[in-house]
């Protein structure tokens, strides 16, 4: 081979390496740019979690010192969204569980229900014992009152009077749980949309769960109906206690009928706006937003022996005639328990 081929060859060789290095470079170089951007964009996110965190330590009144101090050189996004997160995670948690349940928010509005709890209606209990003290336990309760208090009422007493300091998960009807003002205030305080699924899986995480079997016809049945116990569906709740082995514990509720007297109803008007009924009592529609402050009966809370399920297994649930007996036997004893009362009974206003 002569001399000038091989400086040919040798000349591509060269060639040949500088370009390979050049494209091994500049994929290199790629990657650094790539990885560079990477850390800029944790390092973004990280500056807004350190943000937000410092912000709900530092709380509403910090942020709006900060934000009046700043207003020299102009209001900004970031100020205004500072602002803002003080403001919500004042009353809100960072997290909340599965179903909506905010611990920080509930915490927030809980003295406006102790007072309803404590001074305008006196809720009495008797028997809150028979509330187990832990692992799964179905509430089964009579249902009245136009709106869910009583629901919010019997979770003030598992939490106050048991000993054990319980919170009781309410299963909400859809008429409450997808209403677009009370919905969320009702998940972020616990209550739980009212399922089968959904009351399976807190009953199987060993939570307290409450149930109006009575439903919509609990709720918005007229004042001369009161205390007097409509039919429990097709025995919903027996089969859910039934397949995860959970007690029932009845609950007879006394007071929560006269709060909300409901003398006639409007259907025709709340039913193209999604409302199975839409009641006429002594204060509304006649005195406008007023018209929803419950008026201040006396309350009483009874529970009863809870039933045993576990006895007939999980395959029970597919028994018909045994889902119906055990839902009549609960419906007797919570009307047996509600008579007992009223007979006791010598005021709506005192007791």
């Amino acid at each position: 081979m002569s001399e000038s081929a091989k400086v040919i060859r040798l000349a591509s060789a060269s060639r040949a390496r500088r370009r390979e290095e050049h494209e091994n470079g500049f994929d290199e170089l790629q990657e650094l740019r790539e990885r560079v951007r990477q850390l800029e964009d944790e390092l973004s996110e990280t500056r807004v979690e350190s943000d937000l965190g410092r912000t709900r330590r530092e709380g509403l009144l910090v942020a709006l010192a900060r934000t009046a101090q700043s207003l020299g050189g102009g209001l900004s996004w970031e100020n205004a969204a500072a602002l803002w997160a003080a403001a919500w995670f004042t009353w809100h948690s960072a997290e909340v569980d599965e179903f909506g349940f905010d611990p920080k928010f509930n915490e927030s509005i809980r003295p406006f229900f102790e007072f309803l709890y404590a001074v305008w209606w006196r809720v009495e209990c008797t028997d809150i014992e028979h509330v187990p003290g832990q692992g799964a336990g179905l509430i089964v309760a009579n249902h009245s009152g136009v709106l869910p208090w009583d629901g919010i009422m019997i979770n003030l007493a598992v939490r106050h009077e048991h000993p054990a300091r319980r919170e009781c998960r309410m299963l909400a009807l859809d008429m409450f749980a997808l209403l677009p003002f009370l919905a969320p205030l009702l998940a972020r305080t616990g209550a739980v949309r009212a399922s089968q699924e959904n009351g399976e899986r807190l009953l199987r995480l060993g939570e307290l769960a409450g149930v109006f079997p009575e439903g919509v016809k609990g709720v918005g049945k007229p004042f001369a109906r009161r205390y007097k116990l409509a039919r429990f569906g097709r025995g919903g709740f027996v089969r859910l206690a039934l397949r995860t082995g959970a007690p029932i514990i009845p609950c007879a509720v006394v007071g929560a009928e006269e709060v909300h007297p409901k003398i006639a109803s409007m259907d025709w008007l709340g039913k193209p706006f999604g409302f199975p009924y839409l009641p006429v009592t002594p204060t509304f529609p006649w005195l406008g937003p007023l018209g929803f402050v419950p008026l201040p009966s006396k309350w009483t809370l009874d529970f009863a022996d809870p039933m045993d399920t576990a006895q007939y297994g999980p395959e029970a649930a597919d028994d018909p005639i045994l889902v119906n007996r055990l839902a009549e036997q609960v419906r007797s004893t919570i009307q047996r328990t509600i008579d007992g009362r009223l007979a006791r009974r010598r005021s709506i206003w005192f007791g």
